[in-house]
């Protein structure tokens, strides 16, 4: 596989992106509070969520070469005793030297299959490092390359409001009957923090990802009258109307606002109760993207993730994880074109895989997932070292108390195998 990554694409021509700060090293936005260049730049950051990452001057000078060779020497020298995590939304420059790459659900899988390696290397986001830390055997440590490595949308739920928001619904439906199920189950997409994992986990709820999104919702409604689902209001819209649920009945709610926004007689009929947080990079996916494909390619095929909103997933062919995706383009035949509504770096390194088919992503702009981007192989290069050395650099380690309670919820969602 051989083609130009999104790296070399946006250093060779910065003005072709969202923000030519992208050409630059994250190293430079390590230490100012915020997400970085790229799809999430715009998104507030709310307090005390920044986490300042680290890389010695030394790495941050070194060419490119040497950080490669000096990657692969740490890593013949470690062998079995490392494995590397690689998210698929991750640079090709980090992504090669991964064991695994995947999803979050994947990978979550992936680290269980490797109990002999001492340390966890994850090439993704924070609340991903703080999953296999909880998942991990207690004597395994967890490393994330960059701290500064977070996710904005988990960061639009935090443990307060959503405690708050819960109080609330208790509140209303305290005279309902239930017929001896939950008046309401929680169920956290993946990308929240591990606190939030905890809370779902101590109140008979679960997690999910994008792959396993409508199983999860079936588990929920077995168990309970309607679903609270946070932070992604995408992600739990196009599912649950997917598994016919009225618009009606699929509301979002604010926390900030008195009564959660919503009047208590829809808060009643509710069956998916939606928190209203969103991805940066799907939400830059539009009607209008697909329609200049279609204008542009009579008969492409659109596949779209469901992070995208309602009208975007409505208008494309498909849907799906980003693992449905990769299996909707493996599946597909030479000379098929092939338009995707997700990650940049995910679908250019399809397009690199099967020349013989147009493929591209459906934003013309190049802006990758802002905090993906923010794992460089300089900070590959120096945790591997220092692993070398014996020294475990930005380790990730869960409370154990808060562990406790998210693994309950993080093991639902694993018996949880997609459809």
């Amino acid at each position: 596989m051989t083609a130009t990554s999104v790296n070399d694409r946006i250093v060779a021509a910065p003005g072709a992106t969202c923000d030519a700060d992208l050409a630059d090293g994250p190293w430079i936005f390590d230490l100012v509070p915020g997400y970085g260049p790229g799809s999430s730049e715009n998104d507030a950051i709310p307090d005390p969520v920044t986490r300042p990452g680290q890389l010695p001057v030394a790495y941050q000078k070194m060419p490119d070469d040497e950080l490669h060779a000096r990657i692969r020497a740490a890593r013949d020298t470690l062998g079995n005793s490392v494995v590397i995590l690689g998210h698929y939304y991750q640079r090709d420059e980090v992504v090669q030297y991964a064991d695994f790459v995947g999803d979050s659900f994947q990978l979550a899988n992936a680290a269980l299959t490797r109990p002999e390696a001492e340390t966890i290397v994850f090439c993704g986001v924070h609340f991903m490092a703080e999953t296999a830390d909880i998942l991990a055997r207690p004597e395994q440590h967890v490393i994330l390359p960059n701290l500064a490595a977070g996710c904005s949308m988990a960061d639009m739920a935090d443990e307060d409001s959503v405690e708050a928001a819960w109080d609330q619904l208790m509140q209303v439906y305290a005279d309902e009957d239930s017929g001896g199920k939950q008046a309401v189950v929680p169920v956290t997409y993946m990308n929240s923090s591990a606190a939030l994992k905890a809370f779902c986990g101590r109140n008979g709820g679960i997690v999910c990802t994008s792959s396993n999104a409508a199983t999860v919702l079936e588990w929920a409604f077995e168990r309970g009258r309607r679903v609270l689902f946070f932070p992604d209001q995408h992600l739990g819209r196009n599912t649950a109307k997917a598994m016919g649920i009225p618009l009606e009945q699929i509301p979002m709610i604010n926390a900030r606002k008195p009564g959660l926004g919503v009047d208590e007689h829809v808060l009643r009929d509710a069956k998916v109760l939606l928190w209203p947080g969103f991805c940066s990079v799907h939400k830059r996916f539009t009607v209008d993207q697909i329609d200049q494909a279609r204008s542009q390619y009579p008969g492409v095929k659109v596949i779209v993730h469901p992070e995208c909103p309602m009208p975007v997933v409505d208008a494309a062919d498909a849907s799906g994880s980003t693992e449905k995706i990769r299996k909707f383009v493996e599946a597909s035949q030479a000379g098929d074109v092939i338009a995707i509504g997700t990650e940049i770096n995910m679908v250019n390194r399809l397009a690199a895989q099967y020349p013989d088919r147009t493929i591209f992503c459906l934003d013309p702009v190049i802006c990758p997932c802002s905090t993906m981007y923010r794992i460089h192989p300089g900070y590959l290069a120096w945790t591997l070292e220092g692993l070398v050395a014996g020294e475990v650099r930005n380790e990730i380690v869960v409370p154990d108390d808060v562990a406790r309670d998210a693994k309950v919820a993080l093991e639902r969602m694993l018996k949880a195998v997609p459809r």
